[in-house]
Order: C-alpha cells, then structure tokens, then sequence
C-alpha cells in the first residue's frame, strides 16, 4: 500500500512522543470539522437504501444528480480504471499517487507528465487524461473554462477527462462537477469526497460523477451497500447545511492564506485553502525536524515539497511557528 499522510499512531512510536502531543498537518482534512449531531436509531438498524435524502441533499450541493454515492472517492478511483477499455492516461504529476497505481494496475499505460500544463496533456493524444484539481500535492490550479474546454476537445476525438475534485470545496469557482456525465461533457468524470472540507474523513463519503452507463458499471462492481447507514445520515445533513458551508469557506480562506504567508519565507509556496505546500530542496529535513518537536507533515519523496494543513486552533498556530522559527537549513 502507498504512504499517505494521517499517519500519527506509527509517527508517535518512531519518534518516542505521545499520541496526544501531537500537531497532525499531514492530510488536508480541515480541523474544523462539520459537527455531526446524534443520528437516528434507524439508521444504525436498518441496511443502507437509496430514497434516505442523500442523493438529493447532494444534487443539490454538486449541481448536478448524475452521480453515484460510494464509500470515500478512494474506492471509486481504485476500481475506475478497470471499467474502462485499456489504453494510455496522461497524468498531471505530481499527483494523488492512488491514481497512476490504481491505471497501472488495471492494466493502463501511464504518462506522468511533470509539471506539465493542461494543454500539454490534452495534446499527448492519449485517450485518458487525469488530473486533481486544485492539485494535491502542488496545489495547482487549474480554471474552470480551461478544464471544460480540454473535456471538450478530448470529446472531439473519443478522448475522457477525469478530474479529482477533493480539495476544491473551499473554491467552488474552480469545479467542473455540475457538468459531468452531461449531455454538454459525457466524457467528463469527476470524484468527490466529504473527507476534506467537510472534516469527515472517518465517515468513508464520497461521490462519482459520470455518464449514466459507467454509473451503474461501477455501482454493479460495488456490490450493495456501499455507504454504511450512519455515514448517509451523517452526508445528507452536511451537504444541505448551507450556513455551516457558506462559514466554513470564509474560515479556510483565511487560514489558507495564513499558513502560506508563514511559510512564504522559507521558500515557493502554494496554497489550495485547506493545504499549503512548500518547495525546497531540504523538505526532507524539515519534514524531520518538525516530526521531532511533534508536528506531522507530508513529505513528497523524492520531489522537494513539504505539504502543510491548517492548525485547527491558536496553540497549535503558535506551535508550528515555533518550530518554523527554530528551523536553521545548513
């Protein structure tokens, strides 16, 4: 399996620090999560079944009802290459490292195109192009028009554009999600997730978007009951709390810019709200440095970046600023 951040059991043993002393900056999930109520008992009772709100509660999010409820947008992106004919995908890397896993083991060619731009993509001429929109790990992003114009001339060739919306919440100008699987872009699929904006990662939601026929190929290959009951109580109340949603954006635009102001000294850096990530050729290093005075970071071996979440409070503001403070690179 691949590394991914959120690692804090297995960092608290290596580095000999009590789990709870802990700054976890390592996954993007924002630390202000949306509070989820007591559930009803029914839902801990009864089998998961369609018709709960759930669908509507996130047409009405997302903009568009041709989507598929599934368990985190991790399990769709593990089992979407293998519905779909094998060829050759154009990624825009660095990325999300389950996706070119996810095409090479579904018997996909890979091109990762390094810091390439879209339109380079686009004219790789493969019939798969992919990327994550605003980039994990770069933060990188990619505008509205020039997404949906690549859709378009890959559709002019029988070519599909797959987009990871995960971190675009925050920045709703960006999401191409109200078109995917239309009749204006049915090459056009999109994963989403609840994981990160909302702050309800533990909940497993996430969703596909896409034409109606790959839909119910991978809800088929899924099996029933891919959503647990309490996950789609708990999904169907935070996409319809337009208050904590409209709250929750002002907040993580203000400490986006935050955190990239605070390491804007150290050396290039980008933020996508919920994330901040650091070029430098010792990352390494001060990912090292950080861990031993208990903050966790993602460090995106062998690339120079240091990828940085928000702290969910002033202690923990103060705490990281510290220990950048302290940092001296040879």
């Amino acid at each position: 399996m691949l590394e991914h951040g959120g690692r804090l059991r297995d960092a608290a043993a290596r580095y000999d620090i009590p789990l709870g002393d802990w700054l976890d900056l390592s996954t993007g999930i924002n630390p202000d999560a949306w509070p989820v109520p007591a559930l009803p008992a029914d839902c801990w009772q009864r089998l998961p079944e369609a018709g709960d709100g759930l669908e509507d509660a996130a047409t009405a999010y997302y903009g568009n009802p041709n989507l598929l409820p599934v368990a985190g947008s991790q399990a769709a992106i593990q089992l979407l290459p293998a519905l779909l004919p094998r060829a050759a995908c154009a990624c825009l890397a660095p990325l999300y490292a389950e996706h070119p896993q996810a095409w090479q083991r579904a018997g996909h060619k890979l091109r990762l195109l390094q810091g390439a731009p879209l339109a380079r993509a686009v004219n790789a001429m493969t019939p798969y192009v992919l990327l994550c929109n605003p980039n994990n790990p770069t933060a990188d992003r990619h505008p509205q028009d020039a997404v949906l114009a690549a859709a378009a001339q890959l559709k002019k060739r029988g070519g599909w554009l797959i987009v990871d919306e995960a971190f675009v919440d925050p920045l709703p100008e960006l999401s191409v999600a109200a078109l995917a699987g239309s009749a204006e872009a049915p090459n056009l699929i999109v994963f989403r997730s609840l994981g990160k904006f909302f702050g309800l990662a533990g909940a497993r939601v996430g969703f596909l978007f896409a034409a109606a026929d790959l839909r119910e190929r991978m809800a088929e290959a899924l099996g029933p009951w891919t959503v647990s009951g309490p996950a789609r109580a708990a999904a169907r109340l935070a996409l319809s709390d337009t208050a904590w949603q409209q709250a929750a954006r002002r907040r993580v635009a203000a400490g986006g810019e935050r955190l990239a102001a605070l390491l804007a000294p150290l050396g290039e850096t980008r933020h996508a709200g919920l994330f901040a990530t650091l070029r430098h050729d010792a990352a390494a290093e001060l990912h090292e440095h950080l861990a031993r005075r208990a903050i966790l970071t993602r460090h995106y071996a062998p690339h120079p970046l240091l990828r940085f979440g928000l702290p969910g409070d002033e202690a923990g503001w103060a705490k990281l600023t510290a220990a950048l403070a302290a940092w001296n690179p040879a």
